[in-house]
């Protein structure tokens, strides 16, 4: 059987996952509104976890966060399960589909055949929604695919339980019921807003590599790069974190664009037009983390020119955090002083 679900590629994998569930039950919003509402534009860069060998980066939560932000946001509940035994994921998928009901899935990247060659890497944190199944054959709403794709029950099963960082478990989520009122939007813009601001700006400041003081602990690090792993693994840790950024997830530069693009549609239906001035803020920030990638992919490709080099990429990152802090500083006074943070009367 195949489920009515209406498939819209996205920008990110969960950002897109979460505005389509939420589509199928008559909530039509943009995938820049949910990724804004989730409060979800991080930096981090953690060094006792590894991926692929190097710390891990990371420009969002975890896996799951932003669906079950924005939906305990608007007043949806929902359901998320993670199984121990393959036999009772399968089960409870097959349960879901039979029922009508589409089931976010979260999966190792590797191991889903549809994809490009050059994205098939262990990554076990990609959002997809299952929305059918004939015979032996599952049908997969992927954000990051331009139409609907089919996957054996074989490859599903053995992508929902990849091993490695973050494994997935089978992890799958639903929404169990809908808002009992419609959402104040305006105020949950603000909210979200407020939230965003906060988890960037006042981590505390024994956290270095957490939120604004991310960028000057990881900005010092990156010019003692070829010290502290020597050139060939110092190019490496680069290329890794130009993965993150521009490939993994969207990343840096294009969570920021999309970060901007949030903040252009609640200057419109918060009524807020001066956010359109940070949006526009926030996508030449975002500009400004596409060339500090440029530049590391230079570096690593050893294509850089002589005054581009780890000290210049790693002074890059510093700046920009300068610019981010003065940003998320600024935005965050204009919502608390010039804005009603409290519910519209109804």
């Amino acid at each position: 059987m195949e489920i009515d679900f209406e498939h819209r590629p996205a920008a990110h994998c969960e950002n897109g996952v979460t505005r389509n569930l939420l589509k199928f039950y008559g909530y039509d919003y943009s995938e820049p509104l949910i990724f804004g509402l989730s409060a979800s534009l991080y930096f981090v860069h953690i060094p006792f976890i590894k991926l692929a060998g190097f710390p891990l980066t990371s420009f969002r939560p975890l896996p799951g966060a932003i669906f079950s932000r924005v939906t305990r946001l608007l007043g949806f509940k929902t359901s998320t399960e993670i199984f121990l035994n393959r036999e009772n994921a399968v089960k409870k998928l097959d349960a879901l589909i039979s029922s009508g009901i589409p089931a976010g899935c979260v999966a190792g990247m590797y191991y889903l055949p549809y994809m490009p060659v050059e994205y098939r890497f262990h990554f076990n944190a990609h959002n997809i929604c299952v929305i059918g199944k004939e015979d032996d054959n599952y049908l997969i709403s992927d954000p990051v695919a331009m139409e609907k794709v089919t996957i054996s029950a074989k490859d599903l099963l053995r992508a929902r339980f990849a091993k490695g960082v973050y494994p997935p478990m089978g992890k799958l989520y639903r929404i169990k019921s809908l808002p009992e009122q419609t959402p104040d939007m305006p105020f949950l813009i603000k909210k979200a807003i407020l939230k965003n601001c906060y988890r960037m700006l006042y981590q505390p400041g024994v956290v270095p590599f957490v939120g604004i003081n991310t960028f000057n602990y990881l900005g010092d690090r990156i010019k003692e790069f070829p010290r502290i792993y020597g050139d060939r693994k110092a190019a490496l840790h680069l290329a890794q974190l130009v993965r993150m950024m521009e490939e993994i997830g969207t990343g840096g530069a294009g969570f920021r664009f999309l970060y901007a693009a949030f903040l252009q549609e609640a200057a419109d239906v918060a009524k807020l037009s001066d956010l359109c001035f940070y949006s526009h803020e926030m996508t030449e920030t975002g500009d400004m983390w596409r060339e500090f990638a440029a530049n590391a992919a230079r570096i690593y490709k050893n294509r850089a020119e002589k005054c581009i080099d780890y000290r210049t990429v790693g002074e890059q990152l510093i700046n920009i955090g300068l610019r981010e802090k003065m940003l998320f500083t600024a935005l965050d006074s204009f919502i608390k002083n010039k804005c009603r943070t409290t519910p519209q009367s109804r």
